[in-house]
């Protein structure tokens, strides 16, 4: 059975537990992603430890966000453990991202359009005006342009980026919640087949899945649900 398109987030508190959670989960889904938090903490270990022996991909989400000669020094540095997705933020602009792509050409350099926690009241106090599907819009257009292979965008503006770049572009969705699951600290949410039937490729739940007693039963059906959604369809 092939996996579910979902990232899980391996929001541990150590690399053990961040280990026994992808050993669950990687029957049911795609990927696994690391988050700056544990990269910080155990390293380049950690992509081993979560990797094992299945082979699942993983998504290093640093979001790194720099002038350009730094962003590919670091984008070399992290290459090399070979993730197929690695993030930028997409305000970092065109030079920046273009040379985070130029450096790592065997991984998928995703660009973070608008953080998924920040609503339109936070996005005005930053000085970015109007709504924030507006903005998510300029800076996919942006990061599309400047070699980006993948988008990182909030469910709520999926459908907006893929009538805006087109196909052949990954779009990833944070802030995706399975019904009766809490928000938590996302501002702009939505289920995972709500995202998957606007245009995501991969989407990235974290505590609903590793929160719960059982992370691969809270997996597994997740997946089945979005099986029993992509059959239902016309």
């Amino acid at each position: 059975m092939t996996p579910a398109p979902i990232a899980v987030a391996l929001d541990a508190p150590d690399l053990e537990t961040a280990a026994r959670w992808a050993s669950l989960v990687t029957p049911h889904v795609s990927t696994v992603k690391v988050g700056l938090e544990l990269y910080l903490r155990y390293g380049p270990d950690v992509i081993a430890s979560v990797r094992g022996a299945s082979g699942v991909q993983v998504f290093l989400d640093l979001k790194l966000h720099d002038i350009p000669n730094t962003v590919a020094g670091a984008t070399k540095a992290v290459a090399r453990l070979k993730p197929a997705f690695l993030t930028v933020h997409a305000g970092g602009g065109a030079a920046m991202i273009r040379a985070a792509v130029e450096s790592a050409p065997q991984t998928r350099i995703a660009a973070v359009t608008v953080l998924t926690s920040l609503s339109e009241a936070d996005l005005a106090a930053i000085g970015l005006q109007g709504p924030p599907q507006d903005a998510v819009r300029r800076l996919a257009a942006l990061a599309v342009g400047a070699g980006a292979q993948a988008l990182v965008c909030s469910p709520m503006e999926v459908a907006a980026v893929r009538a805006e770049v087109g196909e052949g572009i990954t779009l990833i969705t944070p802030g995706v919640r399975p019904t009766g699951a809490a928000s938590q600290d996302q501002a702009r949410v939505a289920t995972p087949e709500r995202a998957l039937a606007d245009g995501a490729d991969l989407l990235v739940i974290g505590r609903p899945i590793t929160g719960s007693a059982d992370p691969g039963a809270s997996a597994a059906a997740i997946a089945a649900a979005l099986r029993r959604t992509s059959l239902s369809r016309p």
